[in-house]
């Protein structure tokens, strides 16, 4: 991977401090001791063939790289296996010359829910946070955004977007980083667009996570917000004894009034809750393209409004708010 662009886009934008530094966060999130598959998964980006692309779509459900003349099937069938290396696929869907992953989720319906809320990103700077393969940071390039940097510490999750871009190429300013949020030089303050879709509940400290979100945004800037929360009442929170919904690292959930206030307490005026969403088992599911558990197996068998554990079934809410 070539991050030389992205340390260009950056100094660009007056982001110079985080450009000075990306180069030694990069050799050390790539150093192969620490990831096993790291060799094995750049063999496969390495074999991916060279595929002429006559239409680039990013502002429909699947991102999608398609040819006029059609696919020799032995060059479709090696393309798929290939792509399958890199399981499991979590964030999509893409179609890649009619290779259709088909991802654990329709993150194009979470799109479809946040994206008529948002200030329009045609010409805005912004950070994808928790972006995973890069789905949606693909489809903000779609709608204008200036630049895009998709951040996530998954090394997993960088292969899968490298194999996407190699189709794409490199005419969209869109790059992502195998970094967490605290890779970024602390109150930068120089997005003008953050996205957190699916991180706030993975947080041990969810001010801390407000805090620091509020620090990537221009004055005035805007967050979009969206995580798990709970039917409760003002000052209601969930903190989970282990698990929830078999996973570990859930930490809080606040009710839709204790999320508001966190946030203006963070340093954000304007909050506004747009939307509210019970997550299905048809936008989370198992496919071919993800095989291992999803959220039918999350769920109380005999109560599909609970989790597995009795605790209330994930419930989503996206927020906007404005930095001051």
């Amino acid at each position: 991977m070539k991050y030389d662009t992205l340390i260009k886009a950056l100094s660009d934008v007056e982001m110079v401090d985080w450009a000075d530094i990306l180069p030694g966060q990069i050799e050390k999130a790539f150093d192969e001791k620490r990831h096993g598959n790291l060799a094995q998964w750049r063999n496969t980006i390495s074999q991916l063939p060279q595929l002429a692309a006559d239409k680039v779509a990013l502002n429909q459900a699947a991102v999608t790289v398609q040819s006029s003349s059609t696919l020799d099937a032995d060059i479709k069938a090696k393309l798929k296996e290939l792509l399958q290396q890199l399981h499991p696929w979590r964030k999509g869907p893409y179609n890649i010359h009619d290779v259709y992953i088909d991802t654990e989720w329709h993150s194009d319906w979470k799109w479809d829910r946040v994206s008529p809320y948002i200030t329009p990103l045609k010409g805005r700077t912004v950070l994808d946070v928790g972006c995973g393969s890069g789905y949606h940071s693909w489809r903000m390039a779609g709608e204008g955004a200036q630049l895009v940097v998709g951040i996530d510490p998954s090394i997993l999750f960088a292969m899968q977007f490298e194999a996407i871009k190699h189709f794409i190429g490199n005419d969209y300013p869109v790059y992502m980083l195998p970094l967490g949020i605290e890779a970024v030089p602390a109150k930068m303050r120089s997005f003008d667009t953050v996205f957190s879709m699916g991180v706030l509940y993975h947080r041990k400290s969810p001010i801390d996570h407000l805090t620091e979100l509020r620090d990537c945004l221009k004055p005035g800037g805007e967050l979009v917000l969206e995580t798990l929360i709970i039917d409760g009442d003002d000052d209601e929170v969930l903190m989970p004894e282990e698990r929830y919904a078999k996973m570990r690292n859930v930490w809080f959930i606040p009710s839709i009034a204790m999320l508001e206030l966190w946030l203006r307490r963070c340093g954000y005026k304007n909050v506004r809750v747009v939307d509210v969403n019970q997550t299905s088992v048809e936008e989370q599911r198992s496919t071919e393209w993800m095989r291992f558990e999803s959220l039918s197996d999350f769920l109380n068998p005999e109560n599909d409004k609970q989790t597995i554990e009795g605790y209330p079934g994930p419930l989503r809410a996206t927020v906007i708010a404005e930095a001051s």
